[in-house]
């Protein structure tokens, strides 16, 4: 669900007001809200499970090249004779994180069973440059098997910044940047009252998200003793860019200005102007538009590029973005969008949500976020067992998913893509206690079993 650029975009901010103007003009009516998925996953060969490169014969650029052949993706490149950084079609895009991850930015879609139709054509138009390279991708939200000296770094140019300061700000950066995996999901709002509330409600929620789909427990090669080092990564990010904003939590009606003064103290990466990039790491965008920087005075451009550059759980800008699960296995693909789509969609869902999180403290969550990355559904949050609360979430969300009345061809409503996430969490397990039952770090085909497990 991408931002386009608009004349306007290069024009001055003239006041904090100003700064509003791009959530304010994503507003929709509640009969044109859409659902974008994105989903990342880490390509490895087959047989050894070696990263694949960025360039060369088992680089990523080959993949790009069959997929703009035969499959009708345009390149992009961040200047006229760059490197291709990504692929576009209409208006979903395949994009790289740092490491050659390969992400899909699915389409707006009307319906979770469009978002798995989008995910399953994305894998199909994959299978025959995959099986030339002897590539398999693995959906899992740490890097299971790779040391950071064998994966590439992606040129790009944000990339670039990012390498050099976020390390100054948290020990995981370099590890969130090359060795991490996630899937979101987007979601419009109706005004501002709506697309806060959602957000705070998803603040709440995305600790718990997490733990429930927690699926990252290897380090590697081997087990790691945690649902999700992923989640361990991101306890050691820039604190200014990342987390789950408390300001937020405390607020009665949260407004988007609300969202702006966090976002405008957290460090900027870089600028353009045309062709000319401008690095003017850690100057904080409140600065930047008070002082300017060599010259230059911050635009819309800059602001929009600047809440991208933002990394909290959940994160506003043209749509709401659902931040906090770790890569995904195939049969729980869809999870993610359906859990909060049952919940951000339907006005009753929401209200019981709502209800859900509301006793719970900011102080509380963050106290209790190492438990649930270490124990997923077996850790307490405030008093409360994860699994209870990870149950009536689940509820909630069928109950949205039902009322939305939005059939498949055959006929099923969107409740069949919460089914396996619904049996898991009756069955008190997470994906990551899945992918390690049986395994011991002492066994002896343990890289070859964390292969054969973490492949889509």
């Amino acid at each position: 669900m991408a931002t386009a650029v608009k004349q306007s975009d290069h024009e001055p901010i003239r006041d904090a007001e100003d700064l509003c103007r791009v959530f304010r003009e994503a507003e929709k009516p509640a009969s044109a809200w859409r659902i974008g998925a994105e989903a990342e996953k880490f390509g490895v060969d087959a047989s050894t499970g070696t990263p694949v490169t960025y360039d060369g014969a088992r680089g990523v650029l080959r993949v790009f090249a069959s997929l703009i052949e035969g499959h009708g993706w345009v390149p992009e490149r961040e200047q006229e004779d760059g490197p291709i950084i990504a692929l576009r079609r209409e208006s979903a895009s395949v994009t790289l994180e740092p490491g050659a991850q390969l992400e899909l930015s699915g389409a707006a879609l009307p319906d979770i069973h469009a978002i798995c139709a989008e995910s399953r054509g994305h894998m199909q138009e994959l299978r025959v440059i995959s099986d030339e390279m002897n590539v398999v991708w693995l959906g899992v939200g740490f890097q299971p098997l790779a040391r950071p000296d064998e994966l590439p770094w992606v040129p790009k140019q944000r990339y670039g910044v990012m390498k050099s300061y976020l390390p100054t700000r948290g020990s995981g950066a370099l590890d969130m940047m090359r060795r991490t995996a996630t899937v979101q999901a987007n979601y419009d709002y109706a005004d501002e009252a709506d697309a806060m509330r959602k957000l705070q409600v998803s603040l709440r929620l995305s600790p718990l998200a997490h733990a429930m789909l927690a699926n990252a427990p290897f380090f590697e090669g081997k087990l790691s003793g945690k649902k999700s080092l992923r989640g361990e990564v991101w306890l050691n990010m820039d604190p200014h860019r990342s987390g789950l904003i408390p300001a937020l939590w405390r607020k009665e009606r949260p407004r988007y200005r609300d969202y702006v003064e966090w976002a405008l103290d957290a460090g900027m990466f870089l600028f353009k102007r045309g062709d000319r990039v401008f690095a003017n790491t850690g100057q904080s965008f409140r600065d930047f538009l008070k002082n300017g920087f060599e010259g230059e005075r911050a635009t819309h451009a800059d602001w929009k590029l600047h809440l991208n550059t933002l990394f909290p759980e959940v994160r506003l800008k043209s749509t709401l973005e659902t931040r906090s699960v770790d890569s995904l296995p195939t049969d729980l693909a869809c999870a993610l969008p359906a859990l909060f789509t049952g919940i951000l969609y339907d006005e009753r869902a929401l209200s019981e949500a709502e209800e859900l999180t509301r006793p719970l403290s900011y102080e509380a969550v963050e106290r209790a976020r190492p438990e649930l990355i270490e124990k997923g559904l077996a850790a307490e949050l405030q008093g409360q067992s994860v699994r209870a609360l990870a149950e009536r979430l689940v509820e909630i969300a069928q109950g949205g998913l039902r009322r939305r009345k939005r059939l498949s061809s055959e006929g099923r409503d969107e409740t069949i893509h919460l089914a396996r996430l619904a049996e898991l969490v009756a069955a008190g397990k997470t994906p990551a206690d899945v992918l390690v039952e049986g395994l011991g770090n002492e066994d002896r085909d343990l890289r070859r079993e964390i292969l054969a497990r973490t492949r889509l």
